[in-house]
């Protein structure tokens, strides 16, 4: 049994917004999971309202402008970044959304020892998104995280420097340039 929709007039242009605001979110979170596995913290700036807040449970809660201090202080010792963004969900209203992402974090970090670790964490952004100036960005970013665990690393031997990442040469699009 084939079942056909057809969608018309006011509802058509409705749905079309719907997937395009949808689409740009989608892209929104891509671009945040990008500029932390670059650590390209310019990048990250240019996601957020200006009136941002973003609770990262213990490393930080509030005011955006505390979450960039606190990645400035801890990207440039994150030997490797590696955010995938699973499932997510966006409910949009104008040019106000919310959604939920899941993602999986994993980082080869210092383990405080004089080695390395691997720290793999399944997370869920609860997010509050605003469209300004036509872009859609965080107004608020709440992160759940559902699992964590630190586990020792071997020595990887030399790690790849996300500041000399190959997309940035063979990637031309002004998506994929540093900030």
């Amino acid at each position: 049994m084939n079942i056909i929709v057809k969608i018309t007039g006011e509802a058509k242009m409705d749905a079309l917004a719907q997937l395009v605001a949808k689409d740009a979110i989608r892209e929104l979170a891509q671009l945040y999971a990008r500029g932390i596995d670059r650590k390209d913290v310019a990048l990250l700036k240019t996601l957020y309202t200006a009136d941002a807040i973003d609770n990262h449970g213990p490393y930080s809660t509030g005011p955006v402008a505390r979450y960039f201090a606190f990645l400035e202080q801890s990207l440039p010792h994150m030997h490797i970044g590696s955010h995938h963004i699973c499932n997510h969900l966006i409910s949009v209203d104008g040019d106000r959304a919310t959604g939920e992402v899941y993602a999986i974090a994993w980082h080869l970090i210092p383990d405080g020892k004089g080695g390395l670790a691997h720290d793999l964490q399944s997370v869920r952004y609860v997010d509050n998104y605003r469209k300004e100036g036509g872009r859609w960005l965080f107004a608020q970013r709440d992160v759940a995280f559902d699992m964590k665990m630190l586990l020792p690393a071997a020595d990887h031997g030399d790690q790849p420097d996300p500041l000399q990442d190959v997309t940035y040469a063979v990637l031309h699009s002004t998506l994929f340039a540093r900030h």
